[in-house]
């Protein structure tokens, strides 16, 4: 077995976290949740740094890495929405923009064939806050630092803004690359 699989070895295993990660928030055991969610961040950065340092790039972790972040994210929301920690808003707003992008870009795929997709800075920007947020909600919960309410809804709001932002410039760009592959065709 080659190293060059460490990385897609990693993502798989932070996969496999999010099933404890939903058990320990269903019990409301929120500190085993917080050290799960932390590891498993820890575990994304750590992927990340092996692929891109030892040039050990592959497909499958460009795709897989990024959905095992949206799933990790999607009920981590959707448990903390449906336990009345975060805002339904949230949730719906981060989610609707996801499948967005997911079904934009596997139309594209299917359509025209292979789409790199890059994340923007806008959309980096939101990920931080998104998991700034489930940190901060996570940590309060646990007890290690409780926080006010009033936080949790100002962060939120930022969050749905640049959310729809991010959406929005997926949505141009994905319009782009159309458009020029329709013009591609047409020469």
């Amino acid at each position: 077995m080659s190293l060059s699989v460490i990385p897609n070895v990693i993502t798989i295993i932070r996969v496999l976290l999010i099933a404890p990660f939903v058990m320990y928030l269903l019990q409301g055991d929120y500190e085993a949740a917080l050290i799960i969610f932390l590891i498993a961040g820890a575990s994304d950065g750590l992927d990340g740094l092996l692929a891109k340092g030892f040039k050990w790039q592959s497909r499958f972790g460009s795709i897989t890495d990024p959905l095992a972040d949206k799933l990790l994210f999607f009920v981590a929301l959707l448990l903390l929405a449906v336990k009345g920690h975060v805002s339904w808003n949230l949730f719906w707003v981060a989610t609707l923009r996801d499948i967005i992008i997911v079904t934009g870009a596997t139309w594209f795929h299917f359509k025209y064939g292979r789409y790199d997709m890059k994340p923007t800075l806008i959309s980096k920007l939101n990920t931080v806050l998104l998991i700034l947020l489930v940190l901060l909600v996570l940590v309060s919960l646990a007890q290690w630092y409780p926080l006010p309410d009033w936080l949790f809804e100002s962060f939120e709001w930022v969050i749905i803004t640049t959310s729809v932002i991010s959406g929005i410039h997926y949505l141009w760009l994905g319009r782009q690359a159309y458009l020029e592959k329709v013009s591609q065709k047409a020469t």
